[in-house]
C-alpha cells in the first residue's frame, strides 16, 4: 500500500492525521526511559514507562510486523470558563476521543488485513515515538507530540501490521528558540527542554495516590483534573477552534464540573461517571481531593459547610486537604 492511499483511509475513517512507519526498536526512546527513571523524573507513574523492554518494541507485537501506523484525532472543543465554585478538566477528558479513535483503527485493521493489533491509551506501546517517526507529530519542548493541523489537542493511536505500507517521512519540524511553555509552567516541571519531571507536573499531582504538596496547591487554581497550561500557550495550537468549529460532538463537554457535586455525591457513581479518567484505585477520595483544594482556591463561602465535614474526617488526606481549603476562603473572604 503506498501512502497515498493510507491518506485516503483516514479520510474514509474520519481520522485526523494518519501515517506509517517500519516496525523497529525505539532504542532511543528506550534509553531515554531508562535515564529518566533512574533520575526519578516519572515519580511513581508507571504506564508505557513500565516495561521498555515491551513498549519500545512495537516489531515484537505483532508476529511478522513490518509497519506501525500512527493515528492522531483531533479533541479539542470550545467550552464555558467555569463560575463560582466550579472546577476545570483538561480538554481530553470532556469526552472519550480514545473510544473514537479505537473503533476507527479497528476498521483500518480489517480493511487492510493481514494480522494486526491495535493500541489505544495502551501501556504496551509509546504511541508519541510512532508518531513521530511516522511524520504524524514531532516531539515538543513540552514533551507532546505536535501535529502540523492541530496542535497537541490530539489523542494518539498505532495499528501495528504484518502488512507492508510505504513509510511517511518524518516532519521536519521542531519548536526552535521558543520557550513559551517553559516559561509558563508555574512549577517549574519543563524546566529542561523536552524532559518531564512528574514530581513537580501539576497534571500528574491530580491524578497522584498522595496528598498534593502545599507549595502546588495554589497553582491548581481551578483545575480539578489534569493541567492544560503549556497547550493552552503553545502557538502551534493557535487557531485550531477555528478549524475544529465544525467538527461534529460525540457529547456535550463535561467541564466544567460542580465543586459542591464531587464533594457530596455517592463515590462510586462519581467514579463510574468519569470512568475515562485514570483515578488510582478508581477511589472517589483522590477526585475529593482534587475538589477541595479548588474550593481553596476558587470556592466561596458557600461551600463552606460541605467542606468543614471533611475537616472532620478520618481519612488524613481529605481532613489535610479541607482545613487548608478552609483557611484559604477564610483569608479570600476577609
Amino acid at each position: 500500500m503506498t501512502a497515498a492511499e493510507l491518506a485516503r483511509l483516514a479520510a474514509d475513517l474520519e481520522l485526523d492525521v494518519l501515517g506509517a512507519a517500519v516496525a523497529a526498536p525505539y532504542e532511543e526512546t528506550e534509553d531515554h526511559i531508562r535515564e529518566r527513571s533512574a533520575r526519578g523524573l516519572f515519580a511513581d507513574m508507571r504506564f508505557t514507562m513500565a516495561r521498555p523492554e515491551i513498549s519500545c518494541h512495537p516489531e515484537e507485537l505483532v508476529e511478522g510486523a513490518r509497519t506501525v501506523i500512527s493515528a492522531a484525532l483531533c479533541y479539542y472543543e470550545d467550552g464555558p470558563e467555569p463560575g463560582p465554585n466550579e472546577g476545570r478538566l483538561s480538554r481530553y477528558t470532556w469526552r472519550d476521543a480514545y473510544k473514537t479513535l479505537r473503533h476507527s483503527l479497528e476498521e483500518l485493521g480489517s480493511r487492510l488485513g493481514g494480522t494486526y493489533r491495535v493500541l489505544v491509551d495502551s501501556n504496551d506501546h509509546v504511541d508519541r515515538e510512532g508518531a513521530v517517526r511516522a511524520g504524524v507529530a514531532f516531539y515538543g519542548k513540552n514533551t507532546m507530540a505536535i501535529t502540523r493541523r492541530f496542535g497537541s489537542w490530539v489523542v494518539l493511536g498505532t495499528l501495528v501490521t504484518d502488512v507492508e505500507i510505504e513509510p511517511n517521512e518524518p516532519l521536519a519540524l521542531d519548536c526552535g528558540s521558543c520557550r513559551i511553555c517553559i516559561d509558563a509552567c508555574p512549577t517549574g516541571a519543563l524546566d529542561e527542554p523536552g524532559v518531564l519531571d512528574a514530581t513537580k507536573c501539576l497534571s500528574y499531582w491530580t491524578q497522584a495516590p498522595a496528598p498534593i504538596p502545599d507549595s502546588y496547591r495554589a497553582e491548581l487554581g481551578d483545575s480539578v483534573y489534569g493541567c492544560d497550561i503549556c497547550q493552552d500557550v503553545c502557538p502551534w495550537n493557535r487557531g485550531v477552534e477555528k478549524r475544529r468549529s465544525g467538527a461534529p460532538r460525540d457529547a456535550e463537554p463535561v467541564s466544567p464540573v460542580s465543586l459542591r457535586d464531587w464533594l457530596e455525591r455517592d463515590g462510586e457513581e462519581l467514579v463510574a461517571e468519569l470512568d475515562r479518567l485514570y483515578v488510582p484505585r478508581n477511589d472517589p477520595r483522590w477526585l475529593r481531593r482534587n475538589a477541595l483544594v479548588v474550593a481553596g482556591n476558587a470556592g466561596s463561602p458557600e461551600l463552606v459547610p460541605t467542606v468543614e465535614s471533611f475537616a472532620e474526617s478520618d481519612d488524613p488526606v481529605l481532613r489535610d486537604a479541607a482545613e487548608w481549603a478552609l483557611t484559604q476562603i477564610e483569608v479570600r473572604s476577609a
